[in-house]
């Protein structure tokens, strides 16, 4: 009988921050600029070039540890973390080692409807490496040669070390999510994991059922996406079982996962710490932060996901659905806050028609809502005539699809189309007696007390007046008028 076994898995995650310069030096972030453009002598550690921290940088990863939950350090030293690689200028890359700027946190998260608690083990700051072009594959699997784009070399980073806290690929998932709504929130990384600006590395390991002890773990490097992080996981904790059932035992070293064939394949044994020879950063001071420092950036924090669905709850009157949908997606987060300041229209309104209409007009033509026309003021303007009666739901519907298309004002094209609802009783007596009149049949139903008889004469209205006649009006004119014959 095979042994049950239960997994054992830490993540450590790199976020890229949102500074608009490197770490240490002042050439730009951005990325998609030319091959080996954003690059100087210092992020390529060409010799005589020194270091400069990047303050903004600093001020990021203290917000990341406060929406942590961690413990910010008065100090904390950069090292030199030795190794060699292609896309590694220097020959080591600047991180922190025993004393980074964040510790003893925690992230709480909810599976299944059942909430858990992931520990925090540190944050630290350090530089990204180069970026590796793999040339005749997709993947360093099958590659023929590899190109090296410097660009990367340098980037900010910090690196959320989690407890081995997580039992579960889904846990890893929902964890990893969470993250990513937090760094988003908080505007220090956009978390694009399909450019490298959230990648996962995960450590595994599995033990008995009961067993205290950890078993021999192996790390699944760069993974970007959450879907191949549930799928690597659950690869290597099959893979892992298979061995040991078999009678054999885990190699402790760092794999490569491939999405194509959900493989993962070995790249090369485990380093520990004592592998990388560790020194303090001789080129930089030790890092000091005061207590006024870290209050005065608590205080400019905006709330975080989890704050913020509770209030659009209880403030707004949005169901736990609606409020967990719209913080989901941070532009949506953002969008919605616009339209929220610009008041005038119910907040339950506006969740409808953001993430009904809108949502699906921006998916349908492959945009976000941050790169449609449709403007929060727009939107405002266009639900305003809306709740003032001067046009009509469908006509709402249907101008919202114009301004999507031209991003002109929602007023200017009503006005241009003459698409106003019509209010007005004596301008639409006319329409509804000749309806009626071509319509005896139906008018006897609703004489014989059928009164839901009267809705097809109403949509004749409507359609006789393209949709612009005001609903509930013309229903009570269409039964008054029957009444009178």
């Amino acid at each position: 009988m095979s042994t049950v076994f239960e997994p054992v898995i830490g993540i450590e995650v790199h976020a890229q921050l949102k500074t608009k310069s490197k770490l240490f030096c002042a050439c730009s972030t951005q990325f998609g600029n030319a091959t080996n453009g954003n690059v100087c002598p210092v992020c390529l550690g060409l010799p005589g070039a020194l270091p400069v921290l990047n303050k903004a940088a600093v001020e990021m990863a203290i917000k990341a540890g406060l929406a942590l939950n961690c413990t910010v350090k008065h100090n904390s030293v950069f090292s030199r973390k030795n190794y060699f690689y292609p896309d590694l200028p220097k020959g080591y890359q600047i991180s922190q080692f025993d004393l980074p700027i964040c510790e003893n946190g925690h992230l709480d998260i909810v599976v299944d409807g059942q909430p858990k608690r992931i520990g925090i083990t540190r944050i630290h700051m350090e530089e990204d490496a180069g970026k590796l072009l793999h040339q005749g594959s997709d993947s360093i699997a099958g590659a023929d040669y590899s190109l090296v784009d410097l660009n990367r070399a340098s980037v900010p980073l910090i690196e959320i070390v989690s407890e081995p806290d997580i039992r579960s690929a889904k846990e890893a998932r929902a964890y990893m999510e969470s993250l990513k709504l937090i760094v988003q929130h908080l505007e220090i990384c956009d978390g694009n994991l399909e450019e490298g600006s959230l990648r996962a590395d995960a450590n595994i390991s599995i033990r008995p059922q009961g067993q205290e002890k950890f078993g021999t773990r192996t790390e699944i490097k760069n993974i970007n996406s959450f879907r191949s992080l549930e799928r690597a996981i659950l690869g290597e904790i099959d893979r892992q079982t298979d061995i040991i059932n078999g009678g054999g035992s885990i190699t402790q070293q760092t794999r490569n996962y491939d999405d194509n064939t959900q493989t993962t394949t070995p790249l090369r044994d485990k380093e520990e710490s004592h592998d990388y020879r560790y020194f303090p950063e001789p080129d930089l001071m030790p890092l000091v932060i005061t207590d006024e420092k870290i209050k005065s950036i608590k205080e400019t924090m905006d709330e975080l996901p989890a704050d913020k669905a509770q209030r659009y709850i209880s403030e707004l009157g949005l169901t736990e659905k609606e409020a967990k949908t719209i913080i989901s997606d941070h532009i949506v987060t953002v969008y919605f806050d616009k339209c929220i300041a610009l008041d005038g229209i119910p907040a339950k309104e506006l969740s409808n028609w953001v993430l009904g209409d809108l949502l699906a007009l921006s998916k349908e033509n492959k945009q976000t809502l941050d790169q449609c026309k449709v403007t929060p003021e727009k939107l405002i303007e266009l639900l305003q005539l809306k709740e003032s009666g001067k046009i009509s739901g469908k006509i709402a519907k249907d101008i919202l699809q114009k301004v999507f298309n031209s991003g002109e004002s929602p007023k200017t094209l009503v006005e241009k189309e003459g698409a106003s609802q019509i209010s007005d009783s004596g301008e639409l007596q006319g329409v509804v007696d000749q309806i009626l009149s071509e319509n005896q049949d139906v008018v006897e139903k609703v004489k014989a007390g059928k009164t839901k008889s009267a809705d097809f004469l109403m949509g004749q209205v409507m359609k006789a007046t393209r949709g612009r006649a005001k609903p509930d009006l013309v229903k009570t004119m269409i039964l008054d008028t029957i009444s009178r014959l």
